[in-house]
């Protein structure tokens, strides 16, 4: 069941978006070569408490950390360690969630370490542009289907590939919540979009092939072993068309 939010629920989706949008960037700006994972993740983790809110992540369906932090061929759900330690021309995936007063935001962003390659960059731009020309069609009256398609013919007329196995979805009191929101799809199809939806939208493109395999601890890379990036934003069905939470600043 789709859970419609009223204009009090909204504004606690805000709070907590703008937080989760803060301990992104406050973890981004730390994505360098020498640094350890576990520091951006410890990092994160004492900003989301010391700001009164519980991180989202924290043991959610057993994951130990606060911040999945995905590097080069990690897609999603990469485990921060001591040991991992990012090197000159990683790009780094991080996903973060931070939960306040009983509601979730959830975003991630892709973040280059020192100088990157050209698909690097490439593959970073293309996905963080899926994105946004999803978020453009995210209004009242439009489809998931809509959404779907914006990024998929954007990613694959650049060459690259959607992951199909992970998808966005619902956000509110529950991290993950109905619809389910695919990055792929056909104009016209899916659940009819109306305000109140809050919907996380969030691109995994690979840099070649769509297969993934999961990891023993959990995380999960491309079968090519080819580059992938990520990025996502909560975002609220509007009468007026649709609403970032996810922003740093108000």
């Amino acid at each position: 069941m789709i859970s419609l939010k009223s204009s009090h629920e909204l504004k606690a989706m805000q709070r907590a978006g703008r937080l989760s949008a803060q301990a992104l960037r406050l973890g981004g700006s730390m994505v360098e070569p020498g640094v350890s994972t576990w520091e951006i993740d410890k990092a994160v983790h004492d900003f989301i408490v010391k700001n009164g809110a519980k991180p989202s992540f924290l043991n959610y369906g057993g994951f130990p950390a606060s911040v999945c932090i995905s590097i080069n061929n990690e897609v999603i759900h990469g485990i921060p360690s001591r040991d991992r330690i990012i090197h000159e021309g990683d790009i780094v995936s991080l996903d973060v969630g931070a939960c306040l007063d009983g509601y979730n935001g959830d975003n991630a962003a892709t973040f280059p370490a020192g100088k990157v390659s050209e698909e690097a960059v490439r593959l970073m731009d293309v996905t963080r542009e899926s994105l946004m020309r999803a978020i453009a069609v995210a209004k009242a009256g439009m489809r998931i289907g809509d959404i779907g398609y914006a990024v998929q013919s954007y990613v694959e007329a650049a060459g690259f590939a959607v992951v199909r196995k992970y998808i966005g979805h619902g956000v509110g009191l529950d991290l993950h919540e109905e619809p389910d929101v695919p990055n792929y799809g056909k104009p016209g199809r899916g659940v009819r979009l109306v305000p109140g939806m809050t919907i996380a939208i969030e691109p995994m493109v690979n840099a070649k092939g769509e297969d993934v395999r999961t990891r023993r601890d959990g995380s999960v890379v491309t079968t090519s072993g080819s580059l992938s990036a990520h990025f996502e934003h909560t975002v609220a069905i509007t009468t007026s068309g649709c609403e970032i939470l996810t922003l740093a600043e108000a």
